[in-house]
């Protein structure tokens, strides 16, 4: 229960059924409803101190961690709120003559590396009543529903660096990053788009249909044929349902088959990711119970056939790929490699908040 409070259990509990049973479907649409929950306890919950606000907001990462363990999204956007309310605690606290001199250096590496130094508490009690924390808590939700809006759009805008005339792109499946990426191309430059084809959902004619439309010449292959087509491929360009604290990648199956072929090929694999899905957490376990999810096999193996009696069949949800076979992410707002994912981690999100169980 969150903190004693029915109403808010239940927004909660309907939240999560939302999300299992497919009523809320996309990581734009998940973190959006998760940040519209956030705001209703902000607004309407009753808290007086921040160290209040701050128990509510982690019980409710915990809860929704636990349920849905594959969706990391959910537990982001409230590691990334704990993150504000400790900043916006710190600030109110903090002497004039201090937030003149923190300014300064407000981006600077110095800060991250002294943040939790003797020079400064590191430790807060969060126990003072400040009035003006609800409403720059009101505002700083704002700015992050407006960066979730822009993100795809910030992906976009990079295109005509990385896409150029006379190439052969490869991706897998369907991905709206990707998609928009793509369409974002300049029109004069001419390229090709190969796409796996991502069975049994075979959601790659989705997004080839939708490249057809944009004049862009695309061509879908069976997932076999990956490894044949990747000595022609110029970059391979995915999607990712969320990245790993190691600089991994949770990312729809098929990803590990494509990375392991371009990494055969030497042919760079950059992958498009918005800030939210950043996740501190790492794959702790191989066997993917919690990493993962099954879906029917209907499709490949019907139910009432003989043969479904007899053998046991699987088709998992998700691939981890290792950092070793990614070259390059592509974030809302420039390039980075796997290797910089940890500095990323700790500008977004309190160490305190990594492990929120």
């Amino acid at each position: 229960m969150v903190s004693g409070n029915i109403y808010f259990t239940a927004k909660l509990a309907e939240l999560i059924h939302d999300v299992k049973v497919g009523k809320i479907v996309g990581s734009y649409s998940i973190s959006q409803a998760m940040l519209n929950f956030l705001l209703n306890i902000i607004n309407e919950s009753k808290w007086t101190t921040a160290d209040e606000l701050m128990t509510i907001v982690r019980e409710s990462g915990k809860i929704v961690e636990n349920a849905l363990p594959t969706e990391a999204i959910l537990a982001n956007v409230a590691r990334r709120l704990l993150k504000i309310i400790r900043e916006e605690y710190d600030e109110l606290n903090m002497p004039e003559q201090n937030k003149q001199q923190d300014d300064s250096q407000a981006a600077s590496l110095q800060k991250l590396v002294t943040q939790n130094s003797e020079n400064t508490p590191s430790k807060s009690d969060y126990s003072q009543l400040h009035i003006d924390l609800r409403e720059n808590l009101i505002n700083h939700l704002q700015e992050i529903e407006n960066e979730l809006h822009l993100s795809h759009d910030n992906l976009a805008q990079q295109a005509s660096q990385h896409v150029h005339s006379a190439e052969l792109i490869l991706t897998l499946g369907y991905s709206k990053s990707v998609e928009k990426f793509l369409k974002s191309v300049p029109k004069e430059r001419k390229f090709e788009v190969v796409i796996a084809e991502c069975a049994p959902a075979c959601r790659g004619h989705m997004l080839a249909n939708s490249l057809a439309h944009s004049k862009i010449d695309s061509t879908v292959i069976p997932d076999s044929a990956i490894y044949a087509y990747m000595s022609r491929v110029n970059k391979v360009i995915i999607g990712t349902h969320s990245v790993l604290a190691n600089g991994g990648l949770r990312a729809a199956s098929g990803a590990f088959t494509v990375a392991l072929a371009a990494k055969h090929f030497s042919v760079p694999v950059i992958v498009l990711v918005p800030m939210f899905k950043m996740s501190p957490v790492f794959l702790f376990n191989y066997e993917q119970e919690a990493f993962n999810l099954v879906g029917s096999t209907q499709s490949v193996l019907p139910y009432n056939t003989k043969v479904s009696r007899q053998v046991k069949a699987y088709s998992p949800a998700f691939d981890y790929v290792p950092p070793r076979l990614i070259t390059l992410f592509i974030s809302s707002t420039n390039g980075f490699t796997p290797d910089y994912v940890y500095r990323l981690l700790s500008e977004m999100y309190h160490p305190d908040d990594y492990n929120m169980k």
